[in-house]
């Protein structure tokens, strides 16, 4: 009984880790798949605490930095970017009033809620912004000195 225990918090950490992406719960559901794997060998509780406390911290602190050091960006690897890193630095054209509560803008023929980066300034309707940021499905804008309004940049400049 122990060791579906240990495997449902172990599933639960890695549903988990699929909505923060930080590559840090899926290091205690290996934690917590390891101590199945001891309560089903029939390790008493405290060993199974102990297996899980023990491949969660090795897997963090020896397993954590080498993902992160080998995963980049694709900016970085010079591959083309897709998904949110296509979207971050596109030029967006303002639908519906943009501030810090609400908006509307047009990203590469799609339609995104958006909103101000800095809740101070607003953008009308027409205007051209660049998008800074994106937090969920909403695109954080900013006006771009290279952006004008009803004009996009050129190419290179």
């Amino acid at each position: 009984m122990d060791a579906v225990l240990w495997i449902v918090l172990g599933v639960l950490l890695a549903v988990a880790e699929v909505f923060t992406t930080t590559l840090f719960l899926i290091m205690f559901a290996a934690g917590a798949f390891a101590a199945a794997g001891a309560a089903a060998l029939g390790a008493p509780t405290l060993v199974q605490a102990l297996v899980f406390a023990v491949v969660s911290a090795l897997t963090l602190t020896v397993v954590r930095p080498v993902i992160k050091r080998h995963r980049r960006s694709a900016l970085e690897s010079g591959e083309r970017p897709f998904g949110v890193e296509a979207i971050e630095g596109a030029t967006a054209l303002v639908l519906e009033l943009v501030d810090a509560e609400r908006g509307l803008v047009k990203i590469d023929g799609e339609l995104w809620t958006a909103r101000s980066y800095d809740a101070t300034q607003s953008f009308d309707p027409g205007r051209r912004v660049r998008v800074i940021k994106v937090r969920g499905a909403t695109a954080l804008v900013w006006q771009d000195d290279d952006v004008t309004s009803g004009e996009l940049p050129e190419a290179g400049g």
